[in-house]
């Protein structure tokens, strides 16, 4: 599925937090449990991070949040981006609650 970078309009750039990627709900329909708390998600080789799945994910606020997918973006480059341009990512699931994050 692709995914788009997301901010919560005054991320730090230190750190990572205040970053996440944000997905179509129907991709959240389709790949997501609702019993889920939370999802890991494979960073390359470098690390996992946890993204919790808050109530209000459910309702509106499709992102997968946490300052280790912010320090990834920071990392490899996607972040800061451009206002308006957030960068575009294909995030796959690899089963359960597990999914990959993938640069191209």
């Amino acid at each position: 599925m692709m995914v788009t970078g997301w901010n919560n309009g005054s991320p730090d750039n230190g750190t990572g937090s205040g970053y996440g990627l944000r997905l179509a709900w129907q991709d959240r329909d389709r790949y997501f449990q609702r019993e889920w708390p939370s999802v890991t998600i494979e960073l390359g080789e470098e690390a996992t991070a946890e993204a919790r799945l808050a109530p209000s994910f459910w309702r509106r606020c499709t992102e997968l949040r946490g300052a280790a997918i912010g320090k990834w973006l920071l990392h490899h480059g996607f972040a800061p981006w451009p206002k308006g341009h957030p960068p575009k990512l294909r995030l796959e699931s690899v089963g359960g609650r597990r999914f990959r994050l993938n640069r191209d």
